[in-house]
């Protein structure tokens, strides 16, 4: 019964989780989901200026500075007003932070599991288990050398963080025409890889 109410407890967690992200790329509240775009964008725009180093101290310099101020303020206010209201972060210093070891077993579990996944996908493409998968593999990897020649990684990630928070709501807006060209695309692509795959000697369809 406990193991069921513990798998439940977090099933019903991750269930949250997702929600608010998609709440938050979604924009159902703006002033959260701006405020979180913005400061993404604010970080890795500064990245793009400054080292890590650099805008990893001028951040805990600028949140040391407002909760030391505020600390001196709340100490005076105090002082002043002769009250007795104890240390103005007293309910955050008391929340539990730390990880628990299910929790730590949970996330290692997944990491592992996503690394073997990786591992035998790259094994399978590198070693052409499947011809028209490996070869498909090769020309994204020959795009993405034009990309990273336009683009470094700070770039792709800005317009990725941009894509996220503009893409879903675009979809939402115009799901029908975007599934119709999708579709269209789709039917394209397959028919070229179709013929591709006729014109390879040994190259079998994954249905066959």
């Amino acid at each position: 019964m406990q193991a069921a109410a513990d798998v439940t407890k977090k099933e019903s967690s991750w269930s949250g989780w997702k929600g608010q992200a998609i709440d938050l790329l979604y924009w159902r509240n703006v002033k959260q989901s701006g405020a979180v775009f913005s400061s993404v964008l604010l970080l890795l725009f500064s990245l793009t200026q400054f080292s890590v180093v650099s805008v990893g101290a001028y951040l805990a310099l600028a949140a040391l500075s407002a909760t030391i101020s505020f600390r001196i303020y709340k100490s005076v206010l105090q002082a002043v007003q002769k009250t007795d209201e104890g240390h103005p972060f007293k309910a955050y210093l008391e929340i539990e932070i730390a990880l628990s070891q299910d929790q730590i077993s949970k996330y290692a579990d997944k990491i592992l599991l996503y690394s073997n996944t990786c591992m035998k996908e790259l094994r399978r493409l590198f070693l052409v288990q499947d011809l028209v998968d490996s070869l498909k593999f090769a020309v994204l990897m020959w795009l993405l050398t034009y990309v990273g020649a336009l683009f470094n990684g700070l770039t792709l990630l800005i317009l990725a963080v941009v894509s996220m928070f503009s893409m879903p709501v675009v979809y939402e807006k115009h799901q029908a025409q975007i599934d119709q060209y999708v579709g269209l695309i789709r039917t394209q692509v397959n028919s070229v890889v179709g013929k591709i795959q006729a014109k390879i000697p040994g190259a079998k369809r994954k249905e066959e």
